[in-house]
């Protein structure tokens, strides 16, 4: 690491320099930055938690030693006297620590993250592209998805729920997992995103090693993995980040700014140590865990003070992220950078050198928060609000979108997504099953939370497993296998992915249905197409005419099949339009809350 880039804010190595790191001839080296304190020891349970003082290398703060009979395994903390102070020291985790204690313990602990062999070079030298490629995440709270009856907490560790989740998410047809905040923290509800061990995977679920091996073990499956990562604030916790050396280092120095709407502390992106800590967390988890992609949570907070507009753009974090992207895309071409942003900010997918923010992706949170508001109205009103599913793609174009029905939609008191959609429990199945068609018919990469998969009616919470159970009962078992089918056809199908962010990849057929709530568009690419047809009213069958210029229709998915506990039988054999001066007519009946897609014959 070179020492003059963390102090500018440029570095995303700081990790092999800070830490605790093995030497060739045994022991480990340790070092921690700790500008404004008075001075700094080692405590370590291999000495019986003895104090060990340590070495100041600079004036910048940087404190640092050598303890032979350290190893793996073994857990340590800093203690850092603080000048001036009623209490004379305080006891921190190693902010660059690999490796924390269960809580509520609090020590960090040395891990040697040098010895896995990884087994998935295949995956990753034909991973890039994926702008071309289908992309269909599975979001996991791993604690949650499946728990463990054998383990007091609960928890399978990283390496058992591999296979299971493995399975599952083939058998779904999902070709990515998107994996909620594994760095540690001390607050189950808290999700992960109030970290105390910003590169130690959480020990809930295991160790280093482990973590390595789920990944490996999903790539070997043609699985990839994305990390939500956590750049704007952290944990409050005496231990952690806060007042780390006395003052405020990771911390802004006013009391209005460094406290969050969350109750965290803001991270201060004016000081170049805390964006070269946060580029070079990034950058670790892409690196030494071979991630395939970074969420990067609540960017909103990073482009506007306090997320708000009026409160105006905050230069000094607009700029880390600029250097951080730029750089991360440098280092790993093929790996996907999403933002997690609700704002109107330009250019947010557009390259750094273009002026852009250099993200590849944005949640289109425009588009779900439409969606799920026009499909929790009531179907005699939809009418009035048509437009509310046509109004994505005014915008669409002017970012490289994400579809995201995430977790954020299933938690405190929003109802999961079946129990948002209007009427009873009959009738929130047939609206789900279309709801989720147009969203894999959509443009745009795709991203569901666990549950939603076979309809998951009790909002989710951290502390019990996914209702697996429901699927004995015929309606949730059949949605199940009607979002796998879905996905299936969403997998196969270049037109419904490849020309996502291309301007002809898209084209309405019909968007003036406004008293039938029907819609009609056709996705294109490279010769293929695809055509989809939606009625979302309850008035009864409708018969919808319309012309296009291909001799024929195949049916691919309707989602009132009978399998999927509708009430028309699978039909796939090809429709033949009427030929007319300017093309070809087709007249297809549509029930109430349903979709249809159909391959085109050209």
């Amino acid at each position: 690491m070179n020492l003059h880039e963390f102090y500018l804010g440029e570095s995303l190595d700081a990790y092999t320099y800070f830490g605790a790191h093995p030497e060739k001839n045994g022991g480990f080296t340790f070092r921690t930055i700790a500008p404004n304190a008075e001075r700094v020891s080692l405590i370590c349970e291999a000495n019986g938690w003895e104090e060990i003082p340590m070495n100041m290398e600079t004036c910048g703060g940087v404190y640092s030693c050598y303890f032979p009979d350290a190893k793996a395994g073994d857990m340590y903390k800093y203690r850092i006297y603080i000048k001036n102070a009623d209490v004379p020291f305080i006891d921190h985790c190693d902010p660059y620590g690999f490796g924390m204690e269960l809580r509520p313990g609090n020590a960090s602990i040395i891990r040697d993250i040098t010895k896995f062999k990884w087994n998935d070079s295949k995956w990753m030298k034909t991973r890039g592209g994926h702008f071309e490629k289908p992309v269909n995440i599975y979001e996991v709270h791993l604690g949650s998805w499946m728990m463990n009856p054998d383990d007091k907490n609960g928890y399978y560790r990283y390496e058992d729920i591999a296979p299971k989740l493995i399975k599952y998410v083939k058998q779904q047809g999902f070709n990515y997992v998107e994996f909620m905040p594994l760095s540690e923290h001390p607050a189950d509800c808290s999700w992960g995103y109030q970290n105390t061990g910003f590169f130690s995977p959480t020990s809930r679920y295991g160790d280093a090693e482990g973590l390595m091996k789920l990944v490996d073990q999903l790539h070997r499956n043609n699985i990839g993995v994305i990390m939500d990562y956590v750049p704007v604030h952290f944990a409050v916790d005496g231990y952690g980040l806060a007042m780390y050396d006395g003052t405020p280092f990771y911390e802004y120095p006013d009391k209005e700014t460094t406290r969050s709407e969350w109750g965290s502390c803001n991270f201060n992106h004016s000081r170049g140590e805390v964006c070269s800590f946060l580029a070079s967390c990034a950058n670790f988890w892409l690196t030494e865990f071979h991630f395939d992609g970074i969420r990067m949570d609540a960017v909103s907070r990073l482009i506007y003070w306090y997320g708000d507009p009026n409160a105006g753009v905050n230069m000094n974090s607009l700029g880390f992220l600029k250097r951080m992207n730029r750089k991360l895309h440098e280092l790993h071409p093929s790996a996907m950078l999403i933002a997690e942003d609700s704002t109107n900010f330009e250019g947010v997918t557009r390259p750094v050198e273009f002026g852009g923010l250099g993200f590849d992706y944005k949640w289109d949170m425009g588009w779900m928060n439409d969606t799920l508001n026009f499909f929790r109205a009531h179907p005699w009103s939809r009418s009035d609000i048509y437009h509310m599913l046509t109004f994505s793609m005014m915008y669409y174009y002017n970012e490289r979108y994400l579809l995201p029905l995430s977790h954020d939609e299933n938690v405190h008191g929003k109802a999961t997504i079946l129990q948002k959609m209007f009427g009873n429990y009959e009738q929130k199945f047939p609206q789900a099953r279309a709801l989720y068609m147009y969203m894999y018919l959509h443009p745009g990469k795709k991203l569901l939370f666990m549950g939603s998969e076979f309809g998951q009616l009790r909002e989710w919470t951290e502390e019990q497993q996914q209702d697996f159970n429901v699927l004995k009962y015929p309606m949730h078992d059949s949605f199940r296998a009607f979002m796998a089918e879905l996905c299936g056809i969403y997998m196969k199908e270049p037109a419904l992915y490849g020309g996502d962010y291309l301007p002809d990849g898209f084209r309405w057929i019909d968007c003036h249905q406004e008293q039938k709530c029907i819609y009609a568009f056709e996705r294109r690419y490279m010769g293929e197409s695809i055509v989809a047809l939606f009625h979302f009213s309850d008035a009864g069958t409708e018969t919808f005419k319309f012309m296009l210029p291909y001799k024929s229709l195949t049916p691919l998915l309707h989602s009132e099949w009978e399998e999927w506990s509708g009430s028309i039988k699978r039909n796939t054999k090809p429709i033949k339009g009427k030929e007319l001066l300017n093309g070809f007519e087709f007249e297809i009946k549509l029930p109430p809350f349903c979709g249809v897609i159909f391959k085109v014959g050209k």
